[in-house]
């Protein structure tokens, strides 16, 4: 049987604290030019453009940029630009597109309609030399360096810290610029987390959601993605707030939740639908501070923004390790290749 620790995904997810500690240095200069810009002449609005796991760190990043900056969010359909043939306008807007090759066409297509369109456009991607980074009028690398694995984990994580390093120049928040010092250090120690329990409970799973809500949802996302991508899970994301409006009639015992929980204003409403679903004799694993009734699974203290990114570290590992528990290798899902372009 395949050792959790000999998979590629093991290896380079344990690498994102060192990644991170790259980024923030080779970065640091472009990051304050372009937030001092952003400052000067501010967009009218943020537009991102991203696939699969990439998609779910532009989630991340409307809930981060509207909550910090106040500025509307809002995700592109790519096949405006690369089906139809057409786009919105976005003059005056800042466009960022996030993804790990940086070749997708759809990604491209769309970038470049922003551009003609007269929006402002960055790039978040982990391939320096691709098509992506020559498109743009900034680039900031993601460096995560290599990744083999099918499955995003590095370049997922590398692309949220770009996200809050970002928005914490832009918005000069001394706050999280200070929490993200830390930052390489604290995911080491989410990396060390055991959530063995996890594995335990969904080794002979079929079903269930995964709920976080605002920053954090972005992360539900990535969790459900790799539950089905890993482990073959069938699992869905879906908000704290959205869970009522209708799934909740499949939670119940033989149908678990996974929580992820940020210590800010939404916690409150997180810890109502999960003290409701134990009440009703569900079961329920969540990631952030402890609840009654529910599996805790532990993670290191941090500022709320910065919660999610060491919550989905811990998981990552963890959900590796589930793979090969179910029989998988995580590095080979069937049917599905490293670098998908979509058009």
């Amino acid at each position: 049987m395949l050792n959790p620790q000999d998979t590629l995904m093991f290896a380079e997810a344990a690498e994102a604290g060192a990644v991170i500690a790259r980024q923030f240095a080779a970065n640091a200069e472009t990051v304050k030019v372009l937030a001092a810009s952003l400052r000067a002449n501010p967009p009218r609005g943020i537009v991102t453009c991203a696939r699969g796991s990439s998609d779910h760190a532009a989630t991340f990043a409307k809930y981060l940029f509207e909550t910090r900056l106040g500025l509307l969010t809002t995700s592109a359909a790519p096949s405006i630009a690369s089906v139809y043939g057409t786009a919105p306008a976005l003059a005056d807007m800042l466009a960022i597109a996030i993804s790990q090759s940086g070749k997708s066409p759809d990604i491209l297509a769309t970038v470049d309609a922003a551009k003609s369109a007269g929006a402002r456009t960055v790039a978040m991607v982990n391939v320096a030399d691709s098509p992506l980074a020559g498109q743009v009028d900034t680039l900031l690398p993601l460096h995560a360096g290599p990744e083999r694995s099918v499955a995003a984990t590095k370049s997922y994580i590398a692309s949220i810290a770009s996200l809050l390093n970002l928005a914490a120049h832009w918005s000069e928040d001394t706050e999280l610029l200070a929490a993200l010092e830390p930052a390489p250090a604290l995911l080491a120690q989410a990396w060390a987390c055991d959530w063995t329990p996890l594995v335990e409970q969904l080794a002979t799973a079929r079903g269930l959601y995964v709920i976080g809500r605002g920053i954090g949802f972005g992360i539900a996302q990535e969790a459900a993605l790799k539950f089905k991508e890993t482990s073959g899970l069938h699992a869905e994301a879906f908000s704290a707030a959205e869970v009522k409006h209708g799934p909740m009639a499949l939670v119940g015992p033989d149908f678990p939740l996974l929580v992820f929980r940020q210590a800010d204003e939404t916690a409150e409403s997180v810890d109502e639908l999960v003290r409701e679903v134990v009440a009703r004799g569900g079961q329920v694993l969540i990631a952030g501070e402890a609840v009654d009734g529910a599996i805790h699974l532990p993670v290191p203290a941090a500022h709320p923004a910065i919660e999610p990114m060491l919550q989905v570290q811990a998981f990552y590992r963890a959900v590796n390790a589930l793979s090969v528990r179910r029989g998988f290798n995580p590095d080979q899902p069937p049917h599905l290749a490293k670098v998908t372009e979509t058009l």
